[in-house]
């Protein structure tokens, strides 16, 4: 960073990192860090030590409150309620721990924590955050922390996904599917799900998606090649690209971004399919969203 560059631009993706994990949408995120910038320029400088730590501070407790009244919006939320997808940098592929922290699966296993836990979880396991900084940012008595960490870090182990896929299975997992959508191969799509493969889709009544999550290769198979059959969707095209570390799948239709599909991968197969179309969730997909560079994210 250039000498003098001011703290909040230094320390800026960060601080997106950190609001992005909290909410598992791109605008809020920006929302916050919005806000945060607003504090900041407004703060007395003279009387704060270390600007790194009073804004990721800032972030975190404005995520906290934004993430306290976006669960009851939820609550109301059109269909199933998946993250805002982010078009990320291919390099964080290959930094497995970094990959998962902001995995589409881990945030949806995010989001069964509360949002005290999730806190308390991502500034400890995920940016090595002490419980005593941890403590001091939240205000909350240091002890406590460490019972919250501890219960948050059990919570999300004993539902964290379970892949073996490498990034080379991974790349040919991908390829072959893209090819049996593009024909229309009902049976070679089948051959790619595994027995137990569930999809969602995220529409949020802004588009028409499944509203209950789908079980069962046939069923699955078979909806996701009528979605594709559609008239108004007969010039769309699918592409890999690496969403939230891992490599996934966009659908464009005249050069627009128009969802994203990611999934796990077991014994070779696709298991958990997650499709998002909300075209209100989409702006993370863009490549100039100034995120796909390896870094703090």
């Amino acid at each position: 960073m250039a000498t003098g560059q001011d703290p909040y631009l230094e320390h800026r993706r960060l601080l997106f990192a950190t609001a992005y994990r909290m909410l598992g949408s791109v605008a809020d995120a920006e929302d916050v860090l919005q806000d945060a910038w607003l504090s900041w320029s407004t703060a007395d400088r003279s009387t704060i030590r270390h600007p790194k730590a009073y804004l990721v501070r800032t972030v975190t407790n404005l995520s906290l409150n934004r993430l306290t009244s976006a669960r009851a919006t939820r609550e109301t939320y059109v269909g199933p309620w998946l993250p805002e997808p982010l078009l990320t940098s291919p390099d964080i592929a290959t930094e497995a721990e970094l990959a998962d922290s902001v995995s589409t699966a881990m945030l949806v296993v995010l989001e069964t924590l509360s949002p005290v836990e999730r806190a308390v979880f991502l500034l400890r396991e995920v940016f090595g955050y002490s419980h005593a900084e941890i403590a001091e940012a939240l205000d909350r008595p240091e002890a406590t922390v460490r019972q919250i960490a501890h219960r948050a870090r059990a919570h999300v182990q004993a539902r964290r996904p379970r892949y073996d896929a490498d990034a080379a299975q991974r790349q040919q997992v991908t390829d072959q599917f893209l090819q049996a959508c593009a024909g229309g191969d009902l049976n070679a799509v089948m051959e790619l799900l595994a027995p137990e493969v569930t999809s969602w889709a995220d529409g949020g009544g802004k588009v028409t998606a499944a509203r209950r999550p789908l079980h069962g290769v046939e069923n699955v198979a078979r909806w996701m090649l009528g979605f594709m059959a559609k008239p108004e969707l007969a010039a769309m095209t699918m592409e890999s690209a690496v969403v939230n570390g891992e490599l996934g799948i966009l659908a464009k239709l005249d050069g627009q971004i128009i969802g994203a599909l990611t999934y796990d991968i077991t014994d070779g197969r696709m298991h958990t399919l997650r499709f998002q179309v909300n075209p209100d969730k989409l702006s993370g997909l863009t490549p100039d969203n100034g995120l796909t560079r390896p870094g703090e994210f």
